[in-house]
């Protein structure tokens, strides 16, 4: 596969993933998710590979999401090479690779980009990077891995508060609050995250797979409520109150929901 939305590199034991969109602050459309399921697979089959870092291009933005002007403009996240838009199945993955995962937040980490980051394994934020949910705020939700294993995460008054309020929080308070493993000076960011990989590829890699099993089975069940959540997010994006969000944000105004109170 040619990527155009995504680079991939591998250095030593690393598998780099990185966001390239950073004109639409690293907002993923569904060819972003295709590549990056491409990517994740390829660092899975490599045996070379010990650990995969998630990052994204420049330093202002980690991922906002889903491409909200895209889904302005058409009503969707664009095509793919199969026709589907497969964000769970991007999100199951990532829980299901045996290999670390380490989001290298390096901006803002905001609606669908704040849950790639709360689903991988460790998180390392740049001194810089922010943290926020968005989705009624733009006509949207994640039900599924974005409420329910956040709440797992930072527990439920917290979870409730980041989805209810859609505050933005700091990189020190993600970390305090447990959202991320350590900060660092943005300068740092990559480096420290190629460190840890460094530092576990002299581990055993069976013993990491079955820790990262363990870890997962007590949530696993929520990949079946995710599927319920996507399935429920599509059937609400085609209606008039879900495309008012994607309109006023495209058109950077404040969205009219007072009609479907």
């Amino acid at each position: 596969m040619e990527y155009q939305d995504i680079t991939y590199d591998v250095d030593g034991p690393a598998a780099v993933i990185t966001i390239d969109r950073a004109e639409r602050m690293n907002a993923f459309r569904a060819t972003t998710t295709e590549e990056m399921i491409h990517a994740f697979k390829r660092a899975w089959a490599d045996q070379n590979v010990h650990g995969v870092i998630l990052t994204a291009a420049g330093d202002r933005a980690f991922c906002v999401g889903g491409d909200v002007k895209q889904r302005a403009e058409t009503g969707d996240y664009g095509p793919t090479s199969n026709g589907l838009f497969e964000g769970t199945y991007l999100q199951k993955l990532i829980r299901d690779i045996p290999k670390p995962v380490i989001a290298a937040v390096n901006g803002i980490a905001i609606g669908g980009g704040h849950v790639l980051h709360v689903i991988c394994d460790l998180s390392i934020a740049a001194e810089h990077a922010t943290f926020a949910q968005s989705g009624p705020r733009v006509g949207s939700f994640d039900a599924g891995f974005g409420a329910l294993f956040l709440a797992r995460v930072v527990g439920e008054k917290r979870a409730r508060e980041i989805w209810f309020l859609l505050d933005k929080y700091t990189a020190q308070e993600a970390k305090e609050w447990g959202l991320v493993n350590k900060v660092v000076p943005k300068e740092d960011l990559l480096p420290a995250a190629k460190e840890w990989v460094a530092k576990m590829a002299d581990y055993s890699p069976t013993a990491l797979r079955f820790l990262k099993k363990a870890f997962n089975a007590d949530t696993e069940h929520q990949a079946g409520i995710a599927l319920l959540a996507e399935a429920g997010l599509d059937t609400f994006a085609k209606t008039e109150e879900a495309m008012e969000g994607a309109r006023a944000f495209a058109e950077k105004r404040k969205p009219d929901f007072a009609k479907y109170a």
